[in-house]
């Protein structure tokens, strides 16, 4: 990928909801569009995304010919340029991903990963990859806790990066990731992101949009998909939904 424009704001409703217009309006990217503060950040299933003074709020916008199911596999690209990301200012070994794109400092999230698509005029599937990352503030009301970059800093670092510095080092490490994915394919991603996973190999429960699951994680498939063993013996494939892993998740999921 070829350096790709930087656009930062003060403020805006919410980094995605603009490359969203942007997209509909026929703009096809790439272009970085990155928030001082988001007004109406949103997660997954439509949860609150708050982006506190001196947090990273991102999204790519770029346009692809993959069709949505490929396409998807952005959301483990952007998970793996998070994490690269954090390796420049914490100590590597304290980051870990969880499936399938929460990525973790010392065991608690540090990052959340939205990828929103909708078919472009040209042709192509717009993607819009929204990337919050707490860096200098962590909420404190999220359902399995949060932390900052702040609060892991490396000790030969005296303050956490400023928001354009983590934009454009963000914009490096995913522009490497999604070379690697156009040229080689999904493989080497999978496995440098499978290198980053935690929890894997044990109790989880995997809730849904209409039902929630509980059994043990089997690894994933070669497209990413969470293995699910149930209590009957049989296996479900998770592609989305919010899971937890390690003794105890049943309490965490209800």
């Amino acid at each position: 990928m070829t350096p790709v424009p930087l656009v930062i704001l003060d403020e805006i409703d919410s980094t995605n909801a603009e490359a969203r217009r942007l997209a509909e309006a026929g703009e096809a990217g790439p272009r970085w569009i990155v928030a001082r503060r988001q007004t109406a950040g949103r997660g997954r299933r439509g949860r609150k995304w708050d982006t506190e003074q001196g947090n990273l709020a991102a999204t790519l916008l770029i346009t692809t010919p993959k069709l949505a199911a490929e396409a998807a596999q952005a959301t483990f690209v952007a998970a793996l340029a998070v994490a690269d990301l954090l390796d420049v200012f914490v100590s590597p070994a304290l980051v870990t991903i969880k499936w399938p794109n929460d990525v973790l400092l010392d065991g608690v999230k540090v990052s959340g990963i939205l990828v929103e698509s909708g078919a472009h005029a040209n042709g192509d599937l717009w993607l819009a990859v929204g990337i919050g990352v707490n860096l200098a503030h962590a909420p404190d009301d999220t359902e399995s806790g949060a932390t900052s970059v702040s609060a892991r800093l490396r000790a030969d670092l005296a303050y956490v990066p400023p928001i354009e510095a983590a934009a454009e080092i963000l914009a490096e490490t995913f522009a490497v990731w999604w070379g690697r994915w156009q040229t080689l394919g999904f493989e080497p991603v999978l496995d440098a992101w499978t290198s980053r996973l935690t929890g894997l190999n044990g109790p989880c429960v995997a809730r849904l949009d209409n039902e929630t699951l509980e059994g043990m994680a089997e690894g994933v498939e070669p497209d990413g998909a969470l293995r699910l063993r149930l209590a009957d013996g049989s296996v479900r494939l998770i592609s989305a939904g919010d899971v937890f892993f390690g003794q105890g998740a049943q309490g965490r999921a209800v």
